[in-house]
């Protein structure tokens, strides 16, 4: 049974003051997190691939950025995304787009890490294949290496956008009005709920985290039987 302090808050928990043009909760939650692992996604897939494809020099310098981006905690990032690009461009940057912004450069660079070993773990046979019959070396990362490499890189994708979507909670931190801000809100407000408040949370990105496992494992299945 829902407790009514849940049932009493739950359409603010689930998507803030949407009819006041202000959406938060939930919805917020789901739209900040995909905004930032689609980033993440295409940052650590271009990252992963310059560093194979690239340079020595370039391979060097991604990978000391690659060091330092995983060494930085989130939630300092966010600071310095959310104090630091209004004082360097002059501009007063949203709240959510630092947010967003700071956990897409995070995860990159982990993604990142993960393009390179999956495109690595591909037989240099497979390189050798595609040279022999006439491809350019993007040609051939592009027509043999990549769609090899995207299925072993698959898990490890799937696990960074749940890390992400539970690291998307630290925005509350800036104001962002998300899920666990607004829960934060709803506590403040009625005092003498935390457990019910705080634990209906936990379900809630249980719920989110379970749903995403499970459609890798979809995709993983559906994948590995369109290539046989």
């Amino acid at each position: 049974m829902i407790p009514a302090v849940i049932q009493d808050n739950l359409d603010y928990l689930l998507w803030g003051n949407l009819s006041g043009g202000e959406p938060g909760g939930l919805l917020l939650t789901l739209a900040l997190s995909l905004a930032a692992a689609l980033l993440a996604s295409a940052l650590g897939l271009a990252l992963g691939i310059a560093q194979l494809m690239g340079s020595p020099r370039i391979g060097k310098t991604l990978m000391a950025l690659t060091a330092v981006l995983r060494a930085v905690p989130v939630l300092m990032l966010i600071f310095w995304c959310y104090f630091l690009l209004p004082l360097l461009f002059g501009l007063d940057i949203p709240g959510l787009l630092t947010v967003i912004l700071a956990l897409a450069l995070i995860h990159a660079a982990y993604l990142g890490q993960a393009v390179l070993a999956g495109l690595t773990a591909v037989s240099r046979g497979q390189w050798m294949a595609g040279l022999a019959l006439g491809f350019s070396r993007w040609q051939t990362l592009r027509w043999l290496i990549l769609p090899q490499a995207l299925r072993i890189m698959l898990p490890s994708f799937v696990n960074q956008w749940i890390s992400l979507l539970k690291d998307s909670s630290l925005a509350y931190i800036v104001g962002v009005a998300e899920f666990t801000f607004v829960a934060t809100q709803v506590n403040n407000r009625e005092q003498v709920y935390p457990l019910e408040i705080f634990t209906t949370i936990a379900v809630g990105y249980l719920l989110l985290c379970g749903v995403l496992q499970l459609l890798g494992h979809w995709s993983a299945r559906r994948w590995q039987t369109a290539w046989r």
